[in-house]
């Protein structure tokens, strides 16, 4: 892990000192969402997915969070760092550390992706992590935005996880463990801010399905209200 952050570091430090001027340094952090979603429980669970990046065009250092909050207590917590180089006007290639902190036990990932724009204008992000014991995980995620009017925007979104083996400690099975399906209508107040209030159906599948849920429904229907903003 510390190598990686050396080398992450290592490379930008090489683009800020050849002093190219038309390339200069530059950052984004942008929340997807910052939402509340309404639960079966006693208790409505707070999600934030947010990302940060800081390079160049060519380099960049990325920090991505996934965080679900209920009750005062973390329920889910994943950190990403990676390092990603453009290999194209739209695509970049990206390696680095994945972290499963909650819930207990934690596990850590080496993290390899492709991110960028799909036609017809899909952001797109595609990983693959490398664990422990031979476990592999692969994720794909892809989001749109489609303009209705001058401010309202509609967001889809489509999130699979698959598994190589089952984790029974953290509740996932082998094969396709997962998936995430979202609308969400935005208001955009001004181009970096916009609350919005959507639909999040989530199913899990398999293993996955009977390691959480037991006997219950493994599939769920959310109402959400959040806000995406940009700086």
């Amino acid at each position: 892990m510390k190598y990686l952050l050396w080398l992450m570091a290592f490379s930008l430090a090489q683009v800020q000192a050849m002093g190219i001027d038309d390339d200069p340094i530059l950052g984004m952090v942008k929340i997807h969402q910052l939402e509340t979603r309404s639960s079966d429980e006693a208790h409505r669970p707070w999600v934030l997915e947010a990302d940060a990046w800081l390079g160049t065009d060519l380099h960049k250092l990325w920090l991505k969070t996934d965080i679900e909050w209920v009750d005062n207590e973390w329920e889910e917590a994943e950190l990403q760092l990676r390092y990603s180089r453009a290999i194209d006007p739209y695509w970049d290639i990206q390696i680095g550390w994945r972290g499963d902190l909650r819930p207990e036990p934690k596990r850590h990932w080496l993290a390899l992706g492709l991110h960028g724009v799909a036609p017809y204008y899909f952001e797109t992000d595609v990983s693959l992590f490398v664990g422990e014991s031979g476990h592999l995980a692969a994720r794909l995620k892809t989001e749109y935005e489609l303009m209705l009017t001058q401010r309202l925007v509609l967001m889809p979104e489509l999130s699979l996880n698959l598994h190589s083996k089952d984790d029974e400690e953290r509740g996932i099975g082998a094969g396709l463990s997962d998936m995430h399906l979202g609308l969400r209508l935005g208001y955009e107040i001004k181009r970096e801010f916009a609350p919005y209030i959507g639909v999040q159906y989530h199913r899990s599948f398999g293993k996955t399905a009977d390691f959480q849920h037991h006997d219950e429904d493994a599939a769920e229907l959310q109402w959400v209200l959040g806000v995406r903003a940009w700086f």
